[in-house]
């Protein structure tokens, strides 16, 4: 029998099937009656399920962050499909991972190179030394190219990490001749670090869920953990010591780049570069939660607002009212018509074209990264 996706569903629909469960919830109405609140997923979307009539048993039962056959009926509650749970059961059986688990739609292996690319194109030796030294690190790079991003708020897929790491990284190439203080180098590297450790801190060989080590220190801390470790690593390298205020400033970029103490900075931005990367980050982070919750593909129910978005403190508008005529009265000014350059010429010196041979091969079926020479021999000068 043909699987029928989240998104494809229409009130009314009765599916049984295995979906990930995550975000159980024991609660009570407000007459005291016991329910089950959480979230069911596939690989098309979410939606909010609930278990009426619920008992604490059968909530013990129910895994949280994990595989469940469900049945159960699609309803419509205020303009968004809910589904109400009537039996639930741990899955048995085969099922295919790649009908629940979300994977992201780009190349991997073409991201990967254009990763590399943009790391091997900074010109500060000792800033490079250690990305290089990140770079090096294969069980690292294969972790990064499959780890999502979060567990559901933006790029919650596998590949998810990856995607917004260089969304946010050619984000910032392109912008960065606009502002001829801001050190492209620290920007650059600032961004690919940022978020390192949820390699660490997420896991996602099934569904996605916390580590232990996550929930008691967080990427974070880690990230900035780890860069006293590649530091090192890129001093015996080099033949040199890594200079101490550049080490310290890059943790500092780590540690605000959530920008504000209650949203988990550990300090505040206080340099531009921090500022910057706390910028650019938040802006492809929130602007996926915000598509994905209008526009995207994998949206569930229909109706003009979405549910309440903590991230916003609203409910979003979905209709995009300026869509493209068809025949445009002046087809020569239409957004199609303009082109971007995929990297911008930096404000410090430039950035040297990516030196050829960086990128990934397939291995057995999985992502192995190469390691090329940090700079091409052809551009090496004695030190």
């Amino acid at each position: 029998m043909r699987r029928i996706y989240l998104n494809d569903c229409q009130p009314g629909d009765v599916l049984e099937d295995v979906f990930v469960v995550t975000g159980k919830q024991f609660s009570a109405t407000s007459t005291g009656k016991y329910f089950i609140k959480a979230f069911i997923s596939d690989r098309s979307g979410q939606v909010t399920a609930r278990i009426w009539n619920a008992t604490r048993e059968l909530f013990n039962l129910i895994p949280d962050g994990g595989f469940a056959r469900v049945r159960g009926r699609v309803e419509n509650y205020q303009n968004n499909l809910q589904f109400i749970i009537e039996q639930i059961q741990p899955a048995a059986g085969t099922f295919d991972l790649s009908d629940l688990i979300p994977h992201t739609t780009k190349d991997i292996d073409q991201m990967i190179q254009r990763l590399f690319a943009l790391c091997q194109s900074m010109r500060n030796r000792h800033l490079g030394a250690i990305i290089q030294a990140y770079l090096d690190d294969e069980e690292l790079m294969n972790n990064l190219a499959k780890a999502p991003a979060a567990m559901s708020f933006h790029h919650s897929f596998i590949g998810g990490l990856l995607e917004h790491t260089l969304n946010a990284m050619e984000v910032a190439d392109a912008m960065i001749r606009f502002y001829p203080g801001l050190n492209r180098d620290l920007v650059l590297a600032g961004i690919f670090l940022h978020d390192i450790a949820k390699t660490w801190e997420l896991s996602y060989d099934c569904a996605f869920s916390y580590t232990d080590g996550g929930q008691l220190v967080g990427h974070i801390v880690k990230s900035a953990m780890w860069l006293e470790e590649k530091a090192r690593a890129a001093a015996d390298k080099l033949g040199e010591p890594i200079p101490r205020p550049l080490i310290e400033v890059l943790q500092h970029i780590i540690l605000s780049h959530h920008g504000q103490v209650e949203f988990g900075a550990v300090k505040v931005p206080a340099t531009p570069e921090a500022l910057a990367v706390h910028a650019i980050e938040n802006l492809d982070a929130k602007l996926m939660m915000a598509l994905a919750a209008t526009r995207g593909e994998g949206k569930v129910g229909e109706g003009k607002w979405t549910e309440y978005m903590k991230a916003f403190d609203c409910r979003m508008y979905r209709p995009d009212v300026a869509a493209p005529d068809s025949n445009p009265a002046n087809p020569g000014t239409s957004a199609t018509s303009a082109t971007t350059a995929t990297a911008a010429t930096p404000a410090r010196g430039g950035a040297a074209q990516p030196a050829a041979g960086g990128g990934s091969e397939k291995v057995h079926g999985k992502i192995a990264i190469t390691n090329p020479l940090f700079e091409s021999a052809e551009n090496k000068k004695p030190r």
